[in-house]
C-alpha cells in the first residue's frame, strides 16, 4: 500500500538556455537605449570595490514603459525554463536589470559567486544572463558554472544567447583578455526557499 503522494522531480543544478533569445534588431535597440543611462563601477553584496573579486561597470535599466518589452521577454523565458527544470515558486522580478561591461584593459571579470545574499538577494531564485556581444568581439569572459573540485562548465556564448540558472549556483565571468564583454542580468524570485 502506497501512503505517499508522488512528488514532482526537478533538476536543481542545471542551467537552461535559448540560443537565439534576441534578434539583431532587438539587440540594436538595447544598445541604443542603454547608451542613454548613467554608468558606475560594479560592487558586490558586501558593497566593496575589491577589484580582485569583481572588475566591471554597470548601468541599471529602469522598470518603465520604455523598457517593459524587455522585462516581459525575460519573464517569459524564466517561466519556460522553470517549468522545464526547477519548478520553483516564482512571483516577480522586483529588481532592475543590471547591464554590465567587462573591459580587457581593466582585467574585467567577476570571480566565483552566487547571486543570492542578504536583503533583496535572499529571495532570488532564477538568474537570467543575456549576452549582448558577439562571441568574436572579446576573448575570455566566459560564463562558467562550478560543480565542485576542478569541475566547471562554460555556458554558451554569442549575441542574443539567454542563459538561465538557479541563483544559488556558483558561477563566474572569467577574465576578459581582449575586447569588451557586454551582457545584462535579471533576477526572478519569490518567497524564501522552504
Amino acid at each position: 500500500m502506497n501512503t505517499m503522494f508522488e512528488q514532482p522531480q526537478n533538476d536543481p543544478q542545471q542551467y537552461y538556455y535559448f540560443e537565439k533569445g534576441f534578434t539583431k534588431q532587438q539587440l540594436d535597440k538595447i544598445y541604443k537605449d542603454v547608451a542613454k543611462l548613467p554608468i558606475q563601477k560594479a560592487t558586490t553584496f558586501s558593497d566593496d570595490n575589491d577589484t580582485s573579486v569583481r572588475s566591471s561597470s554597470v548601468k541599471w535599466i529602469p522598470q518603465t514603459k520604455e523598457w517593459s518589452w524587455l522585462y516581459e521577454i525575460l519573464m517569459n523565458y524564466a517561466e519556460v525554463a522553470n517549468q522545464e527544470l526547477w519548478n520553483f515558486d516564482l512571483i516577480s522580478a522586483p529588481e532592475l536589470i543590471q547591464y554590465t561591461e567587462y573591459y580587457d584593459v581593466e582585467g574585467g571579470h567577476y570571480d566565483w559567486h552566487q547571486d543570492i545574499g542578504p536583503g533583496m538577494g535572499s529571495t532570488r531564485k532564477v538568474s537570467i544572463t543575456v549576452q549582448l556581444s558577439d562571441a568574436d568581439e572579446y576573448e575570455g569572459g566566459d560564463l562558467e558554472f562550478y560543480y565542485g573540485g576542478q569541475s566547471y562548465v562554460d555556458a554558451p556564448r554569442g549575441a542574443g544567447v539567454v542563459v538561465l540558472f538557479p541563483s544559488y549556483l556558483m558561477h563566474r565571468v572569467s577574465k576578459v583578455t581582449k575586447g569588451t564583454r557586454r551582457s545584462f542580468v535579471l533576477w526572478v524570485g519569490g518567497q524564501h526557499y522552504k
